[in-house]
This record gives C-alpha cells, structure tokens and sequence, in this order.
C-alpha cells in the first residue's frame, strides 16, 4: 500500500509519525507525499489549544473528502486530539476507519491495511465509553492523574524504524515521553501519561544510526527535557548524556529543546560550556513573570528565582543564547501582571521569545475557572510584548554586524530557490529567525553543510552573512 502522512502540531508528535511511517516500510508499504495517490491516509493530530485542534479537524475532513472520492482508501486518525477524543471523531466522521491514541503507535500497520481493528481493545487499553459531548467526556476524566492506570506507556526504541521527515541534515529524538507536571493550563499528562525516560544507551544508539544516515544536527526533544533520568532516581543524567552524545562521530551539533527553569543543574550546564558538539542554547519556557499569575498556572518559581537562574546560564554558559515562551491572557491576568512581565523581558534580554494568548482547554485545571481576559486584550498584549522584544532583538543584531559566525546550509530560501537559508547554533529550525546568505553560488553549497562567515546586515530579525572562503566548506 502506499500511505500517505499529514502530521500536524509540535516535533514530539513528528517523531511519532516518523515512527508510524518508519514502521509500515517495515512492512512493505510505501510513503507517498501526494494524499490522492495515497491508499491509506494518516492524520497525526495536535490537541494542545484551540487552533491546534481547529486545524486537526479541519484537516481530517480534508482527507475525509479524497476518501469520498477514492472509496477504497483507509483513514486512519492519531496522535493527541485521537487520545482525546477517540469516540466523538469516530462518531461524527464516518468516514475514520481507525483511531489510535497516543500509546497505540504500534497499531498503525493493522489499521492503514483494515486488518483486526485496533478499536476493538478500546475499552482496555483506553478504559473509556462514548459520551455525548467532550465536555462531559472530559470531565469524567479529573481524577488525579495517580490513580489513573490507562495512562500512555509507548516508548520507541533505538530499534523501531524511523522515516526522517525532515530534511536530511537534521533530526529529532525523543529522550522521554510524557508529563509528570500540573500546570493548570495544559492537558498533555492526561494524553502522554506519565514521565518515562529512554535508556542512555537506548538514545546514544539511535543518535550514532542517525549519523550514520547523514544527519548532522540533532535536537533532543521531551515535554521537559531536563527531568530526564530523574523518573529513573538517576539525577544529572541528562549531562551525562550530553557527554556521551558529544563522542558520536558524525553529529555536528546536538540542540536541546523543552527544558523547565526547576530540573536544570550545574551538571548539564557545565556539560553544555564543555562539550563541543552541544549548542550553547537554552529553550527555557518560562510562561509568566508575575509571582500571582505563576501561582495561579501552578508553575514553580518566582521572577526573582528565574532572574537568579537566568544569571547563573549566563555565568556559566557563556555567550549562551536563551529562547522561552510566555502566556498572556492567562485567567486574572491583570494590566500589573502584564506590566510586570514587559518588565521582565526587558530586563533579561532574551534572543528568541514566543508569546502565545490563553487557550482556554476543558479538561485543564484552568477550563473550570473564568476565561475572563477580553480575547482583544489578549492580542493587545501580544501584540506588545512582541514589538517590545522586536526593538531589543534589532538592537543585539546591529552589534552582531561585523562578527564572525559558524552556520549550517538549510538550502534554498522558500521566498527565491536562487538564495540560500542557514542558521547559526544559537537559531533551532522552524522556531527561530534565520540566516540569508549573500555573495554565495547556490550551485556550489548544498542542504547540511557548515561554513563561517561574516555577519554583513540584519533584517528585522534575521540576519545576511557572506561566506568567508570556500575552504571553509564542511561536505555532508
């Protein structure tokens, strides 16, 4: 058969439709990128907030009408809003032939051929019945997240078969799966199940394959990644790991993503300023700097703590770049909350910030409370605190002018085939700003090589480098 994927949402669910795609090659089926040449379609949902859910549904219905066309196609529905919702999607769009939640990735082959249906273990492995709304599904489901033993447990393996859906040069691992946090404006617990972290070997393995198929850069990914090993009563494991990593031959940059202001120590740090290969690079969410706000999303901190902790990377990561991402709107959300965290980015001087409005989600902590915050006053945030931090990035990146920088070639720019794109060590794919080159040959660069160069202007918030001498070329 020839499957066809559409994953939708964060890298975590990526690396799961990797694995779904990795697996059905293992049993002789093929990947098509085109949906109406597909025999089966996949639709790896996001069901994070509101316009994650609106763009799975709106995509489900999509390949719900090839299907209608082509009668003999196989849809198949995964991934969190399938964790979430598994009764009400089969219910109200017919045209689903199977729904895998989370922990049932290793289904995905009898349910693209039609073979034994993977619903018929539903009320086992999920422990649900239909309900009449998600409303009332998910409020059935408050209990604390201890007692509950239906909880997700997959958890791939350096064995299980991936097809990359990223571009060759990089790739994303999974270092744990899961949640073991209450923060009262999300939901993911209640669909990843609890914290469980892979074995060191287990990861070293699956990075040193990756390299092997030419991957360059690898980004380690988890809801929190800095929790990693301490499930396991093995702290500082995730430095450990690092330095494991950081031997492998091939890799050129290893990134770390998701990581939480509590579980960081001075072992990763130390393990980030020492190790070579790993990117001085800290994506901290931190979601708010106002003491109440904090305390109401049920996040451990302060914004005292989180300046003390802010110094300490930059004491001892120098030249460290820092990414994190903040909520406005959150229920309560004073013109003081907000006032205080505008402060707090101006204080910190963060490179990278993402500022997302309040979702508010049934099922959440926060989803029984008022969403009382004007979704106009929302934006109206955002939309400062954004052009706030849009002056403090176009001050840093006037003082890069003139500096010389390591990056790696993405490839084309989507805007004109005939320039180039790259990112330094301190810009993830996808997420952040991006580096244009000038004054290069397309033809005689290619997808995953590194190169220096000099930083020659800024645009906004990306930045133009000029390659500095052929020799400095790094083949894949």
């Amino acid at each position: 058969m020839k499957i066809g994927m559409i994953s939708l949402g964060c890298p975590k669910n990526l690396v799961d439709s990797e694995v779904m795609l990795g697996l059905g090659e293992q049993a002789g089926h093929t990947v098509t990128a085109d949906a109406a040449d597909a025999d089966a379609l996949i639709v790896n949902t996001c069901a994070f907030i509101d316009r994650a859910k609106q763009e799975s549904i709106d995509t489900i219905l999509e390949m719900a009408e090839l299907k209608k066309a082509a009668p003999g196609k196989r849809l198949v529905v995964t991934g969190c809003l399938a964790e979430r919702y598994k009764d009400e999607l089969q219910a109200q769009i017919p045209e689903i032939d199977a729904v895998l939640g989370t922990g049932e990735i290793a289904q995905i082959v009898a349910a693209v051929t039609g073979g034994q249906s993977p619903n018929a273990g539903a009320e086992r492995i999920g422990g649900r019945s239909p309900s009449s709304s998600p409303v009332a599904f998910y409020r059935d489901r408050q209990q604390p997240l201890g007692s509950r033993t239906e909880l997700p447990t997959y958890l791939y393996d350096a064995s299980t078969p991936r097809h990359l859906a990223t571009p060759r040069h990089y790739a994303y691992v999974k270092v744990a799966e899961g949640c073991d946090y209450t923060c009262a404006f999300c939901i993911i617990p209640r669909l990843r199940g609890h914290y469980r972290s892979r074995a060191v070997g287990e990861i070293v393995r699956e990075a040193q394959a990756l390299a092997d198929r030419g991957v360059k850069e690898l980004l380690l990914i988890s809801q929190d990644t800095t929790f990693y090993g301490n499930d396991l009563g093995e702290r500082g494991a995730l430095g450990r790991l690092l330095r494991r990593l950081n031997q492998v031959d091939g890799l050129e940059w290893i990134r770390l993503l998701y990581l939480y202001p509590t579980t960081i120590d001075d072992g990763m740090l130390d393990a980030m300023a020492e190790s070579e290969k790993v990117c001085k690079y800290i994506d901290l969410p931190l979601q708010h700097a106002s003491d109440a706000v904090l305390k109401r999303m049920r996040r451990p901190g302060t914004r005292a703590g989180y300046e003390r902790l802010l110094d300490r990377i930059r004491r001892r990561v120098p030249e460290v770049a820092l990414r994190t991402t903040f909520i406005v709107g959150f229920p309560g959300e004073t013109e003081e909350d907000f006032s205080e965290l505008s402060a707090f980015v101006s204080a910190m001087s963060f490179d990278h910030i993402g500022v997302f409005t309040y979702s508010h989600e049934e099922g959440t902590r926060a989803g029984e409370w008022d969403d009382d915050v004007a979704p106009a006053t929302k934006r109206r945030r955002r939309d400062r605190l954004m052009a706030q931090q849009r002056k403090i990035v176009a001050a840093a990146q006037q003082r890069r002018i003139g500096t010389r920088v390591r990056l790696v070639i993405d490839g084309p720019s989507p805007e004109h085939e005939l320039v180039l794109r790259g990112r330094l060590a301190s810009q993830a794919p996808d997420i952040d700003p991006v580096i244009y080159l000038t004054d290069c040959d397309p033809s005689e660069v290619s997808a995953g090589q590194f190169l220096d160069g000099e930083v020659v202007g800024a645009r906004d918030y990306d930045l133009v480098v000029r390659p500095l001498n052929p020799s400095s070329v790094v083949l894949s």
